[in-house]
């Protein structure tokens, strides 16, 4: 195993993570540090990074090295964004860096830096069609595409630091200040072309510390149960609210916002009128939050190289895999119970009558209903869906990522842990709840029919004759183990498909 350090040196801050790499193409982050350097502050006035700023620098990449030479990291892939991209004084500043820490950095240009961050939001993300908004510090990324097709990308010189210095030498409230920017960045977003060409059905995707910050803001305010960044969505209107209510603040009330990093709050409000500008221009209707961009896109790009050329056509399936591959689980007896699973999904699909779309929570349920077991055995389904619900899966809803959490915790008792499963009802509808008990049932089944973990069983057949469901199976070899362990969640089913359960 292989591990890799990627340092992202941006406008605003600096961030380090490390990642191992794991054999098959799969990768996991095992550490990270940030640091706050705002290298793009005062920069306007003659284009060069500030002494401070460089000192700052440094002294983190110092940190840095440190980490890395503790971890026994095998390579150092260091970036450099807007900032330094634009830097008079750039390659003096790099050379004391590699000087000071034998560290390279890489100054990406404007299309390498958008390359990278689609990277990271289209293998992470399951949306069709998006326009990703990458704010940092000196600069905003858009990047426009459909179905895993890039499409445009551009890049506007302002980002969350260098809009809050344009207009801070100006005698005017916050709220004046906040409208200022607003309108400046409206204007600015008249100079791209390709935004006359964005669908309505566009999914405005954002990406950086402040969407972040947002999203957590959100959260807080609604109590939202689950605290996750990756894929949580917020309305444009509760995103006009948020707005309206901070624009107004003095820096001194926007510190003591819970959910914002009092590190950002000076420069938070300009980042907002940005987002707003954005979503009323193209009167987008929400936008949802990516915990990826330009780190995991180079993540993808060293670990899995395919992801160079053509984006992974199995966002889920990779994600899964790579905890599987992280866990050491058995995959083949996780794949024998997902293929069974699917074979009960369709041959029940008369009495359940889900739609399709439940296939990815039972296909995450019955992948990882055993990753429980790398706490402990004993009552592992609780710790499976504990592990779900904590691991951060990409290319699935966070609903989704809820209900399968409890479809795995069903796959031995048929039974919730009621306090937990009542923590995350308002989320779900009545029909997701019953689509629970139903998938989960299906899950329990599935892994008895496989509790040899031999693959005995090839093909499942339902019929339902008056109140009974048969199941014929068809085996290569003794099932009596599994036939008899399956007919233990005969009242399980019973409850939740209102038939009787016999197999033969």
């Amino acid at each position: 195993m292989e591990k890799i350090a990627i340092i992202d040196l941006g406008s605003n801050s600096a961030r380090l993570v490390l990642v191992d790499i794991l054999e098959g193409g799969y990768f996991s982050v095992v550490d990270q540090l940030k640091e706050t350097v705002r290298l793009a502050q005062d920069m306007e006035d003659d284009g060069f990074l500030k002494q401070s700023r460089i000192y700052q620098a440094i002294k983190t990449f110092k940190m840095f090295r440190k980490l890395c030479d503790a971890n026994k990291v095998d390579r150092i892939y260091a970036f450099a964004t807007s900032a330094v991209r634009r830097a008079k004084n750039q390659r003096g500043f790099l050379d004391e860096i590699l000087a000071s820490t034998g560290i390279k950095v890489r100054v990406l240009d404007e299309n390498e830096e958008a390359q990278l961050i689609y990277q990271g939001v289209i293998n992470s993300m399951d949306i069709p069609r998006g326009l990703i908004m990458d704010i940092g510090g000196g600069g905003i990324q858009f990047i426009y595409y459909n179905r895993r097709n890039l499409l445009g990308h551009a890049t506007l010189p302002i980002g969350a630091v260098t809009l809050t210095e344009m207009f801070a030498g100006e005698d005017l409230t916050p709220e004046e200040r906040n409208d200022k920017i607003y309108a400046y960045v409206r204007q600015q977003l008249d100079g791209v072309e390709w935004f006359n060409e964005i669908a309505p059905d566009t999914r405005l995707i954002g990406v950086g510390g402040s969407f972040r910050n947002l999203g957590k803001i959100s959260r807080m305010l609604k109590k939202y149960p689950l605290d996750m960044a990756h894929n949580y969505v917020i309305s444009a209107t509760e995103l006009q609210g948020i707005y309206a209510n901070i624009k107004k603040l003095s820096l001194d009330r926007t510190m003591k916002i819970k959910g914002l990093s009092s590190l950002r709050a000076d420069i938070f409000p300009a980042a907002l009128a940005a987002v707003n500008a954005v979503t009323d221009k193209l009167g987008l209707e929400d936008a949802v939050i990516s915990g990826c961009g330009l780190r995991e896109g180079a993540m993808f790009r060293y670990a899995v190289p395919s992801t160079n050329e053509k984006p992974l056509s199995d966002v889920l399936g990779h994600s899964i895999y790579s905890l599987l591959n992280f866990f050491g689980e058995n995959i083949e007896h996780a794949e024998q119970v997902y293929n069974l699973s699917v074979q009960l999904f369709k041959q029940l699909k008369v009495l359940h009558k889900l739609p399709r779309a439940y296939v990815r929570v039972l296909r995450t349920a019955a992948m990882l209903h055993d990753a429980g077991n790398r706490i402990k055995y004993y009552d592992h389904q609780k710790h499976s869906a504990y592990i779900i619900l904590n691991s951060g899966l990409f290319g699935i809803s966070q609903k989704d990522l809820i209900m399968s959490a409890f479809v795995a915790e069903l796959h031995r008792k048929g039974e919730l842990s009621m306090a937990d499963f009542m923590r995350y009802r308002e989320l779900l509808t009545d029909e997701d709840v019953d689509a629970i008990y139903k998938l989960g049932v299906i899950v329990r089944i599935a892994e008895s029919f496989d509790r040899s973990m031999s693959g005995v069983i090839k093909t499942i057949t339902c019929d339902v004759l008056g109140d009974s469901v048969i199941m014929k199976t068809e085996a290569e070899g003794d099932c009596s183990l599994e036939i008899k362990d399956a007919m233990q969640a005969g009242a399980n089913f019973r409850k939740a498909y209102k038939k009787n359960l016999q197999i033969l």
